[in-house]
């Protein structure tokens, strides 16, 4: 099967850091959506422009890095489980990966595409509406980890490739380094191989864009 991405895309990671967790094989395809004509191709793919996308070898498609984690996780046995089989905790996981997206994820995209645009076309309100989302989140997530190794307690899942990415850019980008049962969290999310792994991935792409 293969896999559309692009090495630094917080999505794209955040799929990634499950596909190394459980082990599994892909194909992987950078997608540079900054290229018009690779944007147009990629269309083909997935009409949105979005990454990621898993492609599977029948041609079945699957967006969305939450379907992706989802799929991989019930098709292959091996590695990490990243959605509990108990019920109530699958729930949890979830809740916590869902919470990211919306109020990690999202929010970060806000403040890192607006400080990257010309002065006359950035909008302040919306940046602080979106870091005062995320000042709300470093908060409850602080006191959530306060006594929890990982999202769900003493196993890795779905909830922790998704802050994964979402914490190591935003130590860049807003810092939460007030919060020290988070920065200890994100500490345990930066050793994990998964992540250290497709953060050296990433490293370069990282490079070229910040000196560009």
């Amino acid at each position: 099967m293969k896999f559309y991405y692009h090495p630094v895309s917080s999505f794209s990671q955040k799929a990634l850091i499950g596909l190394y967790e459980k082990g599994v094989k892909f194909e992987p395809q950078i997608v540079n959506l900054m290229d018009p004509a690779a944007r147009e191709a990629y269309r083909k793919i997935n009409v949105l422009g979005k990454v990621p996308t898993l492609v599977l070898d029948d041609g079945w498609t699957i967006p969305e890095s939450a379907i992706i984690l989802e799929y991989i996780d019930t098709h292959f046995d091996s590695g990490t489980r990243l959605i509990p089989e108990n019920k109530d905790q699958a729930r949890q996981a979830r809740f916590f990966e869902r919470l990211s997206d919306l109020y990690l994820h999202e929010p970060l995209a806000t403040v890192l595409f607006d400080s990257r645009k010309p002065e006359a076309e950035r909008e302040p309100k919306r940046v602080a509406a979106a870091k005062a989302r995320l000042d709300t989140m470093f908060e409850t997530l602080d006191k959530h980890f306060a006594k929890r190794t990982w999202a769900l307690g003493d196993a890795f899942s779905i909830a922790d490739c998704s802050m994964a990415p979402a914490l190591g850019y935003l130590k860049m980008i807003y810092p939460y380094a007030k919060h020290a049962n988070l920065v200890s969290y994100a500490g345990r999310l930066a050793e994990r191989p998964s992540y250290r792994k497709v953060s050296e991935e990433a490293a370069p792409y990282l490079a070229k864009m910040m000196g560009g």
